[in-house]
C-alpha cells in the first residue's frame, strides 16, 4: 500500500467542496422523494479511496458478522481492528466535528452526534446472491440511548453495471412502490434521514460475477431527542415485504435451515458450498 505523505485534514475531507455544498445542497436534500436524501458523486479524492479499496478485506479474510436469512444475506464488520489504516483514519474523519457541521448544514439537523463504535455500520459487503430486504432502521442506539437520525453510505464499487442489481431502493411510506434507486458507484456518497417510515434496501439478489462483491462503508449519526412524529416507538430493524411471498422460505433454504439445526458445522459448511 502506498503511504500517504503530509497528512492534513483535507487529505481525508474535501473541505472546499464541503463549503460549497453546505450552502447549496440543503434544498435538494429536503425536496428529494420519497424522503429527504442527497447523493454526492466523486466526493472524495479518488486516490484516497483507491487505498481504502485496496485494503478492504475479502470474504473470509476477517471475522465478518454474517447475516444469512430470508430478509438479508450480507457481511458486516464494525470492529476497528478489521479496518485498514487508511480506512480507519477516514472513518475517524467522518465522525469528526468538521464533518458533523457539514452534515448539519446539508440536512438541517443540528447537534449531530457521531458513533465511535460504528454500531451497525463500518464495513459492509454483499456477495453474489446476497441482498438486504427493504426495511426501516433501528431508531435508538443501544448503548448511548440516542436517536438515530442520519445514514451515510460511501460506495466503493468500480466498473459497476446496472445488470448487477444492488441498487439502493427507496420506497414510499405505504410500501406501494419504489420511488428512487441509487446505484452503488465508486466514490458515491448517499446521505438520508432515518425515521420509522424511511423504507430502503437492496432487496433483489446481487447478480455481479463471482469474485466481485458490493462494498460500502456505513456511518450513522444521532441526536439527543427528535421530532415525535418521526417515530412510533423504540424498535430494532423492521423489514417490509414488497409482496406477500417475499419472505417465505424456498425449498433450498428450508433444507439449509434443517441441516443447520441437525448436522455438525463441518457438514453444513460442505452442504452450503454444494448448494
Amino acid at each position: 500500500m502506498q503511504a500517504i505523505q503530509n497528512i492534513t485534514l483535507e487529505t481525508f475531507l474535501p473541505l472546499s467542496r464541503m463549503r460549497d455544498l453546505a450552502g447549496t445542497a440543503h434544498a435538494s436534500y429536503l425536496d428529494a422523494k420519497p424522503f429527504p436524501h442527497v447523493v454526492f458523486d466523486n466526493f472524495f479524492d479518488p486516490a484516497l479511496l483507491d487505498l481504502v479499496l485496496e485494503e478492504f478485506p475479502q470474504p473470509g479474510q476477517i471475522k465478518w458478522q454474517s447475516f444469512d436469512n430470508l430478509q438479508e444475506v450480507k457481511l458486516a464488520s464494525a470492529t476497528e481492528t478489521s479496518f485498514g489504516p487508511v480506512t480507519r483514519l477516514l472513518m475517524y474523519h467522518l465522525n469528526s466535528k468538521t464533518f458533523l457541521q457539514f452534515l448539519s448544514a446539508v440536512t438541517g439537523i443540528d447537534n449531530l452526534i457521531s458513533d465511535p463504535g460504528f454500531e451497525g455500520g463500518g464495513l459492509h459487503q454483499i456477495v453474489p446472491g446476497g441482498k438486504l430486504g427493504v426495511h426501516a432502521d433501528f431508531n435508538r442506539h443501544r448503548d448511548y440511548n440516542l436517536d438515530r437520525r442520519l445514514n451515510l453510505l460511501l460506495y466503493l464499487n468500480k466498473n459497476w453495471r446496472d445488470e448487477y442489481d444492488g441498487f439502493l431502493q427507496l420506497w414510499d411510506r405505504d410500501m406501494t412502490g419504489c420511488a428512487a434507486k441509487v446505484a452503488p458507484l465508486f466514490n458515491r456518497v448517499m446521505v438520508f434521514g432515518t425515521t420509522d417510515f424511511t423504507y430502503h434496501g437492496h432487496p433483489d439478489p446481487l447478480q455481479c460475477p463471482e469474485g466481485m462483491t458490493r462494498k460500502s462503508l456505513a456511518l450513522y449519526y444521532f441526536t439527543n431527542g427528535r421530532p415525535a412524529e418521526e417515530v412510533t416507538g423504540e424498535h430494532s430493524t423492521i423489514f417490509k415485504a414488497r409482496h406477500a411471498d417475499e419472505f417465505k422460505p424456498e425449498p433450498e433454504r428450508r433444507l439449509r435451515n434443517f441441516a443447520r439445526d441437525l448436522l455438525p458445522p463441518i457438514i453444513t459448511r460442505r452442504l452450503r458450498r454444494i448448494l
